[in-house]
């Protein structure tokens, strides 16, 4: 209760008003007491330490719900980073956990994500014993290594959408010689003359050679990417259009294929399969130097880029670009004619959304966009964040 020149008025009322009317009504509503002057001026004082008290009590029960977080199925590194960071790339950077119990690298379902401040400084870990106990004081910043980890079985949360990735992961990829394909074994024909095959097709193939190989990816040349202000090329895509295994060898050699994404096409190469398994597992960052370069390619055949659109930049490893890498897309600003001085004038450039590159090649990688603010193209530039 506030007492005020002998008129007694609730705190809790006062908060209430406070919060659902502006002080200028509840000075208003409170005409009905008819107080003096001074008695106003000494109730608008109140009210505006009640209100401060309020806002800073419910920023303090904002926060208390924004500082512990049980992860869920389903969860991205990307999520968590974002709940609990106004810039997610900082991760790396404020992120401990005890590498003696458990891979820093890997989230699961079910953990518990702890937020302290630490001289001022963000400290997030795990509860439990993978989680670093908090110091007191003199937090020192260590710089977890942006690069990818290979995942053992458990299922880890990954740091993006796992559908929107896995595609690109799994069933695309980047040559920097088209005679790699070139000089590949082909497909001649399939069982029965067909003119399309597809998963458990048999097929005959040229060029085979006998190094004891029994299985092999089926190929296709897509896209040339050249980088727009050189004309240089920067690499080939290659299409995964199915798996094959060798059944019987000879000139030709008889396949059975398998998980076909696509028709296969008479023509189409054959590849060794590699095995090596797609990394879903990285941290953002940002670049640890200055990275300016275009979007070069969409995936998908569209036009116009938006959010979740899987984009291809002229930049790679070759360029320091590691998966889990954020960038910033702008667009540069329209000119405009000055209606006073007559001449021409540049708009300044605006921010248009972020990406995070998920694979990188020797001179290009792939980019997933998180954020699109407005409408991009191919041709636009990235940056640092």
């Amino acid at each position: 209760m506030i007492l005020i020149n002998n008129h007694l008025f609730s705190i809790q009322n006062v908060g209430v008003l406070v919060t659902d009317m502006s002080l200028t009504h509840v000075i208003t509503k409170m005409a009905n007491f008819k107080l003096t002057f001074q008695l106003y001026k000494h109730l608008l004082l109140t009210l505006m330490v009640v209100a401060l008290f309020w806002v800073a009590m419910s920023g303090q029960a904002m926060a208390a719900k924004t500082d512990r977080y049980v992860v869920k199925k389903g969860d991205t590194l990307w999520d968590i980073s974002k709940r609990f960071l106004n810039d997610p790339w900082l991760w790396p950077e404020v992120w401990h956990i005890n590498p003696k119990i458990r891979n820093p690298h890997l989230i699961y379902p079910g953990d518990v994500v702890l937020l302290y401040y630490v001289d001022g400084k963000p400290y997030l870990t795990l509860e439990g014993k993978a989680g670093m106990p908090v110091p007191s004081q003199g937090l020192k910043t260590v710089r977890l290594s942006p690069r990818s980890h290979v995942l053992p079985l458990e299922r880890a949360i990954t740091t993006l959408p796992y559908d929107l990735i896995a595609p690109f992961l799994k069933h695309a990829s980047v040559i920097h010689d088209d005679d790699i394909l070139e000089d590949a074994p082909y497909i001649v024909s399939s069982f029965e003359g067909h003119l399309i095959s597809g998963t458990d097709n048999k097929v005959y193939a040229r060029g085979m050679i006998d190094d004891g190989t029994g299985n092999y990816t089926v190929a296709r040349l897509g896209v040339t990417y050249r980088d727009p202000t050189t004309d240089d090329i920067l690499g080939y895509e290659v299409l995964h259009i199915a798996d094959a295994r060798v059944v019987k060898r000879g000139e030709p050699t008889s396949l059975v294929i398998s998980d076909a994404t696509q028709e296969v096409l008479n023509e189409d190469r054959l590849l060794p399969y590699e095995g090596k398994k797609p990394d879903f597992y990285f941290f953002p960052s940002a670049p640890s130097k200055l990275v300016n370069g275009q979007i070069i390619s969409v995936m998908g055949g569209v036009s116009l880029i938006g959010q979740y659109s899987v984009v291809v930049l002229n930049r790679g490893e070759g360029d320091g670009m590691v998966a889990g890498h954020i960038l910033i897309v702008n667009q540069d600003g329209d000119y405009v004619r000055d209606p006073i001085a007559r001449s021409p004038v540049k708009l300044p450039d605006e921010r248009a959304g972020m990406m995070m590159v998920f694979r990188t090649f020797e001179k290009v990688s792939y980019a997933l966009v998180l954020e699109a603010e407005r409408s991009m193209a191919i041709n636009d530039r990235f940056t640092n964040p």
